[in-house]
């Protein structure tokens, strides 16, 4: 179950997939509906499912309610980005004593909350050849409702982005840069736009890092700030934090973001172990 977009459609091509209405981060009503979408369009009596899985946000809540209703097994798995503690998905599924919780962060595991290793401990940084006039690729996400034009006019003032620069905006709906500039991209084409370029600027969203970071790409990685209304609370900056600290990405917040952090950026790339 998520929501429909050209990325989830072409991860998702060929499996039995259940679409739900957007809902946005801590939208109890939409929240609500996606739960009533679930208890309606799915017959529990035939599929008999073995398990319920999630990695939270508020669509994860209405599927785990609606699995617990139906007494299947129940996986809450916090998201790597919560490094202090859970999220407010993460504290309501505590509230169910049946549902198996874990999180990515010792430091914080005790009682209901079991630690299981974090997704990036695989990854280190190595060297590898610069250039001189990097080629952008620039992905904002699609959260929704937040833009992020903060990160792309520090972008533009480096005067490093250029006809050869891709943009994925997501809401950050812009008509005065250079290069293409998109809403959404399927899976294959962020895919062909991230190895294409010679650097990588994102926002600090898990799903979009594990997948850069799986690419053996280096990302400089700008956290969304609550203060600017670019996200709902400052967990960006966190799982920012930890990524600096394990120095697997470089890691910039708008007003340090400028051309030379660009340029260093270049001169490494991500191992796997």
């Amino acid at each position: 179950m998520t929501f429909e977009s050209p990325q989830s459609e072409s991860l998702l091509r060929g499996r039995r997939v259940l679409y739900v209405p957007y809902v946005a981060p801590r939208d109890f009503l939409r929240t609500a509906k996606a739960f009533a979408t679930l208890m309606r369009e799915i017959d529990w009596r035939t599929e008999r499912f073995t398990s319920a899985i999630t990695t939270g946000a508020a669509v994860g809540l209405a599927g785990l309610g609606a699995a617990r209703l139906h007494r299947i097994p129940s996986f809450y798995f916090e998201s790597v980005s919560r490094v202090s503690g859970p999220s407010l998905t993460g504290r309501l599924v505590t509230l169910d004593p049946w549902i198996a919780t874990s999180c990515q962060y010792e430091h914080w595991a005790s009682g209901r909350w079991s630690y299981r290793g974090s997704l990036f401990d695989n990854y280190a940084a190595i060297p590898k050849q610069p250039v001189s006039r990097p080629r952008l690729f620039v992905t904002l996400g699609t959260i929704r409702p937040y833009r992020f034009d903060a990160l792309v006019n520090a972008i533009v003032r480096t005067g490093l982005a250029d006809d050869r620069t891709v943009w994925q905006l997501g809401v950050t709906d812009r008509a005065d840069l250079p290069g293409k500039a998109v809403t959404q991209l399927s899976r294959d084409e962020f895919e062909h736009c991230a190895r294409e370029a010679d650097v990588v600027i994102t926002h600090s969203g898990v799903g979009t890092l594990m997948e850069l970071l799986d690419m053996g790409i280096y990302p400089i990685v700008v956290p969304r700030r609550a203060k600017r209304a670019e996200h709902v609370d400052d967990h960006q900056l966190q799982v920012a934090g930890v990524l600096k600290a394990r120095g697997i990405s470089l890691v910039s917040e708008v007003e340090d973001l400028d051309r030379e952090a660009i340029l260093r950026a270049c001169a490494s790339a991500i191992t796997k172990s």
